[in-house]
């Protein structure tokens, strides 16, 4: 297998507003993941659309933030911690010893509905997903460059924005958190593209699915976490 992706996460100088934009200067310091590639691997196929991300962290929080090119932003599932991924989402997975195991998992939609699981283990060795919401202090934005739920336009896309508490991902390092200089987590982002079509001036899900991930899996199952990338605390 290919050598896996690392990114470097810097500390942010200020914590950004948690506003969707990602418009505030501090985001400048942060580099961007590389463009999101198929699940599969990047020889499968050329995602359609443009995904990338940048984080950055401090003493309270890790940061994360998100574009994703989208000529028809749509979505319509607005009930918290339901299977988002039945229509287009973005999702973190967080596994901060490494081991595979009680790792996190987080889900957001261009309405800014989130759903938020634990997995102990991996599904495929038996693993069940534990749920409702894990981090309380959780704090999310989205914001559409362009109109939501109009097929009537062409957009450019939507954006994310979270800050995930350290003192609740704590559960998932053995109380170790915030993480210091030169730590080593292991995680992936993933994007789902359902295919539509327009009925009577509304959007209508399709049957197909893309998966656009950070860190490919070589398989289409994003709950493989050694195929996780790495993400690198640095001090500046």
């Amino acid at each position: 297998m290919p050598e896996l992706p690392r990114y470097t996460c810097r500390r942010a100088g200020t914590p950004p507003p948690i506003d969707g934009t990602m418009s505030h200067p501090v985001w400048q310091d942060a580099p961007w993941t590389g463009d999101f590639v198929d699940i599969r691997g990047a020889d499968a196929t050329t995602p359609r659309f443009r995904t990338r991300a940048k984080l950055l962290y401090d003493d309270e929080f890790l940061y994360l933030g998100a574009v994703l090119e989208e000529p028809h932003v749509w979505s319509t599932m607005a009930d918290k911690n339901t299977m988002l991924f039945e229509q287009n989402n973005f999702e973190l997975f967080l596994d901060p010893d490494g081991d595979g195991q009680n790792y996190y998992e987080f889900e957001i939609n261009p309405l800014g509905t989130i759903w938020e699981l634990t997995l102990p283990k991996p599904y495929s060795e038996g693993g069940v997903a534990v749920d409702p919401t894990n981090l309380p202090g959780l704090r999310t934005a989205v914001q559409v460059d362009g109109t939501l739920n109009d097929p009537a336009d062409t957009d450019t896309g939507w954006s994310v924005e979270v800050a995930l508490p350290w003192a609740e991902l704590a559960q998932f390092n053995q109380g170790q958190t915030p993480p210091a200089p030169g730590d080593e987590w292991r995680m992936n982002l993933m994007r789902i593209e359902w295919n539509h079509e327009v009925v009577d001036g509304e959007y209508r899900k399709g049957s197909e699915q893309d998966f656009w991930v950070w860190s490919p899996q070589y398989v289409v199952d994003m709950h493989k976490p050694d195929q996780w990338g790495v993400l690198e605390f640095v001090a500046d």
